[in-house]
This record gives structure tokens, C-alpha cells and sequence, in this order.
């Protein structure tokens, strides 16, 4: 029977109105035909948010541990700048957002890529001659990690694997898992400042490889590689033919022996998203603002990505009207003196805390470059008390309530991470403790009681 066949009742050429039924590709529509469904509750979380797991709140909620009644507590866990408010954003950016919120003009949606306007903004402040950009090349997000989620989704399909750094910014495997795309973990060197093993990188790369995510300066390391390393990487990406997400929301956040150079500068061939935002350099988290830049001279994106990213950006109409409004004041006032004097705070806080805890047996830090971060190494054959990261932070809160995270929610176990936001005297009193701790529970591993006994 043809599957679009209006079946009719009667021995008649009209059937009555009330006889007809479409029979759809042979199943018949009548009510009485249909197979009986006995109806009950059965309401259950999908497949996706069961496959969504956040590492650091997994190890962070787990622990069962109340701090030092006796001490106040210090929290160098928390990757906002804002917590402690010591590091206000400046009054030009406030303001910008006062006006645009008085103008009343940005009340309603915008497209889902963001106003033309404020796309045209963040073009020109980006734009150089390396790596030009249009407004076209700009959509705007609910903050970073919208913009990295947006990404992934326009790369990688469910079974593709995409190569993230280890220790990285735990997101990047939230994200892909619970798309069901695969996650690989490249290493990065602590003894070489946190390089990338080059090597062991390339070696992971398949037919099933969507994108590389590159995360400069770094997220939890304060690392920040090199004119030479950055170009060593593209060589690999261009090799095997591997988009390059770059994460670089710490872009230009970097101390004064050093500089940042976005990647898209050093690459004609290699297609890459660079995402970024106000949230870190503008010390404005909360405001979700971020955005992706298409870097594509060879046009290997084509129009299929970018319409993709247009497609994947209407499913929340983009981020919020108001702080688009703002944006042109914020790129062209906010003063030089903000973000040289936000950087020297920062460096000046890493110097204080990296030359505290280097100097404390049985720690091993790595000196920072730039963002808001220090990784710290813990010899844990000193330290036979704990089993690993988790517990020696763990008994540092309960003991000396100074909270770090644990460098095992970055999949780096053995090692912790601090956050250099903190003022200079809580920064001060927390490496304090921390040498206290350290102290007392150290141990000379078997064999090195004469380097003890120095």
C-alpha cells in the first residue's frame, strides 16, 4: 500500500468524514489499532548530564573537613579575582556599564553572534596585521567557557577525541565528555616551565583527532610559553592537519620578564578559535563576557564552521545585552596604569609566594610567568603521613585552615595549586602556615638522613 494512501470505509466513492484514516507507511491510525501503552512515571536524567562530571567540585565537596577553629581561614583555591576586593575592576569599566544600562537602548535581544557594533569592537582590538580580523570573524558568548563549549561542539562529534593539556583547566573534559567525545591528555613539563612534551603530544594524534587545545598563558600553571614553543607546537598542528583551539582568556596578563603572543600571530596555515573575555584581564567575572575569534587565512574553516558556530550561538541568543553595550567604552577607556598595576600586584604576589615556598623542605615550586596561578610540587616520600595531594591538602585546611586545590583535580597528582589573587598579608600569613605545616609533618626519606641532618 503506497505509505501515503488516504484509506476509506464504505462501499461508496465519498467516505463518511468520519471513516477516513491515513494509513503512514502501513500503519494504520486508527485509535483502536494502536498498541496499548500503559502509562506510568518514568522521569529519568538523560545520558548527557549523566556523563557531566566537574573533577574539581567531585574532590572538593568530598572532602569532609572543617577548618581550624583557631585560625582564620585563607582560600587560595578560587580562580576569582574578585573574591577578597582588593583587585577592583577600574571606574572607566563601571562606568561604561552605567551608561549602557541608562541608554536604554540594549533592553532587548540581540542576534545570537552579538551586536554588529560591539563584534566591529572586539575586531579592531584584536586586529594586527599577523592575524587580521573582522567582525564577522567575532562571535560573542556567555563568558569563556561558553565560547570554549561552542567550540568543541563545532569540531568534534560524539567518538572524535580532542587533545587537552595535562595538568589543564578542568573544563575542557566536562565539556567533551558529556558531548561523549574523548578526551587525551598531553604532558607539559614542569621542568621546562611547563613546556609541552612535543613528542608524547604528536604521538596521540589519529584519524579520530577533532582539535588540539592550547592554553596560553595557563590555567592552573601562570605558565606562558615561548615565541619558539609556540611555533613548535603549529609545526605539529600543521603536520598532522589538526585545528588548534586556543584557550587565552589570561592573553596579556603577563609579568614584565615575559610576552604573550596570541597564537593566531605566528601561524598563516594552521585554522584556529581563539577564545577569550573580559573576565580575567578586566577583573570582571561574573559579567559573562567572552568571545571567539576565527582565525582562518586559508580558508580550511570555509563557511561550514563559521555557520556552524552562528547555528550552535542561537541556542541562548548570546550573552548579555548590557555588557555588550559597554564594550566600546570598556576596550578604548579603561587606562594603561589598570593593567600594569593588576600585573605588578600579580607579580609581586608570585615572587613573595614562589620564594616562601621554595624555601620550604620538601615543596618544589614552579616560578610563574603570568595569569593568576603557582603549581607547587610535593616530594611526597617526605611527607609519609599522606597518601597523596588530596590528604595533604586536606589536613592543611583542617590544621591550618589554608585551602589550595589539590593539583590531582587537573589530573597532575602530587602536586597543588595556588592562587596569587589574595592580599599581600593573607598571602604572607598563608605561606606562613603552610612552612608551619610542612614542618611538622616532614620526614627524611630512607637514605638522605646526612641531607637532613645539614
Amino acid at each position: 500500500m503506497d505509505p501515503y494512501m488516504i484509506q476509506t470505509n464504505g462501499n461508496g466513492n465519498l467516505a463518511s468524514v468520519l471513516d477516513v484514516h491515513v494509513n503512514i507507511g502501513g500503519r494504520s491510525s486508527v485509535p483502536g489499532k494502536m498498541k496499548s501503552r500503559k502509562a506510568r512515571w518514568s522521569v529519568r536524567p538523560s545520558d548527557m548530564s549523566n556523563k557531566t562530571f566537574n573533577p574539581i567540585r567531585a574532590i572538593v565537596d568530598s572532602m569532609e573537613v572543617k577548618p581550624n577553629p583557631n585560625k582564620s581561614m585563607i582560600s587560595l583555591s578560587i580562580g576569582d579575582p574578585t573574591v577578597f576586593g582588593n583587585l577592583p575592576t577600574d571606574p572607566e569599566v563601571t562606568q561604561a556599564m552605567k551608561d549602557a544600562l541608562d541608554s536604554g537602548k540594549y533592553n532587548g535581544y540581540a542576534p545570537s553572534t552579538g551586536y554588529l557594533t560591539s563584534r566591529e569592537e572586539i575586531a579592531s582590538y584584536y586586529h594586527c596585521p599577523e592575524a587580521p580580523l573582522e567582525a564577522k570573524d567575532v562571535i560573542l558568548t556567555s563568558g569563556c567557557s561558553q565560547a570554549i563549549e561552542l567550540c568543541l561542539a563545532v569540531l568534534a562529534n560524539p567518538g572524535q577525541n580532542i587533545l587537552v593539556p595535562r595538568p589543564g583547566f578542568s573544563l575542557y573534559k566536562t565539556l567533551a565528555e558529556s558531548m561523549g567525545i574523548e578526551v587525551k591528555l598531553y604532558n607539559l613539563l614542569p621542568e621546562k616551565s611547563w613546556e609541552i612534551d612535543l613528542k608524547q603530544l604528536e604521538s596521540l594524534i589519529d584519524e579520530k583527532t577533532a582539535c588540539l587545545i592550547v592554553n596560553n598563558p595557563s590555567n592552573p600553571c601562570g605558565s606562558v610559553f615561548r615565541k619558539s614553543h609556540l611555533q613548535k607546537i603549529l609545526a605539529v598542528a600543521a603536520r598532522q592537519c589538526v585545528p588548534i583551539l586556543a584557550d587565552e582568556i589570561y592573553g596579556d596578563m603577563v609579568f614584565s620578564d615575559c610576552k604573550y603572543e596570541p597564537l593566531a600571530t605566528l601561524s598563516t596555515n594552521v585554522p584556529i578559535l581563539a577564545c577569550g573575555g573580559l573576565a580575567k584581564r578586566w577583573l570582571v567575572p561574573g559579567w559573562r563576557m567572552g568571545w571567539i575569534l576565527i582565525h582562518d587565512r586559508r580558508n580550511i574553516f570555509g563557511n561550514e564552521i563559521r555557520d556552524g558556530l552562528v547555528k550552535l550561538s542561537q541556542r541562548i541568543l548570546g550573552p548579555c545585552t548590557i555588557v555588550q553595550g559597554a564594550l566600546k567604552s570598556i576596550l578604548r577607556r579603561t587606562p594603561q596604569e589598570f593593567y600594569h598595576n593588576t600585573l605588578s600586584f600579580l607579580k609581586s604576589n608570585a615572587d613573595l609566594c614562589y620564594g616562601a615556598l621554595a624555601a620550604i623542605p620538601g615543596l618544589q615550586p614552579v616560578r610563574p610567568s603570568g595569569a593568576m596561578y603557582l603549581m607547587v610540587g610535593i616530594e611526597m616520600e617526605h611527607f609519609p603521613d599522606f597518601e597523596n595531594d588530596v590528604e595533604f591538602t586536606e589536613r592543611l585546611v583542617a590544621e591550618q585552615s589554608v585551602q589550595c586545590l589539590p593539583a590531582t583535580c587537573f589530573e597532575y597528582p602530587n602536586f597543588f595549586r595556588v592562587v596569587i589573587t589574595v592580599p599581600e598579608v593573607m598571602m604572607l600569613e598563608a605561606c606562613s602556615r603552610i612552612q608551619e605545616f610542612c614542618e611538622q609533618h616532614y620526614h627524611c626519606a630512607e637514605g638522605s638522613q646526612e641531607e637532613c641532618d645539614k
